[in-house]
């Protein structure tokens, strides 16, 4: 398949997708940020949950943001919104004790004619729309996608002593990012019926290990998470690289 044919069926993906919510998990602890919520770390100026929220409000396939954060940020993420015009925003909700309570939290904010929804990291600024429009098209084919980056690094498997046991093959080896999306009443049943479900730390999991489809979408290595206070030069670099373009 050449590169028209290629960009031909993917502009007909997108014109006839159907726009589905996003429910951005920003409720984290920001244990590794020394203490500062990594939501709210400005790079050049403006704070990673800006960029995170501008993105998706520009998306034509995001119908409204769903932002699920710490009780003690509530406000100010409701002033960021103010300040960046995020006018997709329709709830800022309080997070659970872990990761999974607070994508359910979200859920509950769902209409009931709402059958597919992205789920975000807050700390992922620098997501393309390409990418969140590729994950929402899959999700018209599969019960739930997610965006991958491909390791170039070669991956060793070491035991509890420190010592190599293996190389293992990178050749089909991906990190899983975010967006991930579900079939929101599969997702449902899924959580349901599978044990130990606050182990799991991403949704594409968890539909995984139920049984159901789950198609990957390379994305880009730019869409990184923010976690730690050196990544924030990563994305001042990333920021720098983009507009030298």
């Amino acid at each position: 398949m050449n590169n028209t044919q290629t960009k031909l069926q993917y502009d007909i993906c997108k014109t006839d997708n159907k726009a589905v919510p996003v429910i951005i998990v920003a409720a984290g602890s920001s244990t590794r940020m020394n203490g500062i919520n990594k939501q709210f770390m400005p790079i050049f100026g403006v704070p990673v949950i800006a960029r995170t929220l501008l993105t998706f409000e520009a998306c034509n396939s995001i119908s409204k943001i769903i932002i699920v954060t710490a009780r003690e940020s509530v406000l100010d993420m409701q002033l960021v919104c103010d300040k960046y015009m995020i006018g997709k925003v329709t709830d800022i909700v309080e997070g659970g004790t872990n990761r999974h309570e607070s994508v359910m939290n979200g859920i509950a904010r769902l209409a009931e004619s709402e059958k597919k929804v992205l789920i975000h990291d807050g700390a992922r600024p620098f997501v393309s729309v390409d990418t969140i429009d590729e994950v929402v098209c899959a999700l018209e084919d599969y019960d739930a996608a997610l965006c991958v980056s491909k390791i170039n690094d070669t991956v060793k498997m070491i035991d509890d002593n420190g010592l190599v046991r293996d190389t293992v093959d990178r050749s089909m080896l991906y990190a899983a990012q975010t967006p991930q999306g579900v079939d929101v009443t599969k997702y449902k049943h899924a959580c349901e019926t599978i044990e130990n479900i606050d182990l799991f730390t991403d949704d594409a999991s968890i539909m995984e290990t139920a049984g159901y489809s789950v198609k990957a979408i390379v994305g880009s290595g730019k869409n990184i998470k923010i976690t730690t206070p050196d990544d924030i030069s990563i994305a001042e670099a990333i920021v720098k690289g983009e507009e030298e373009q």
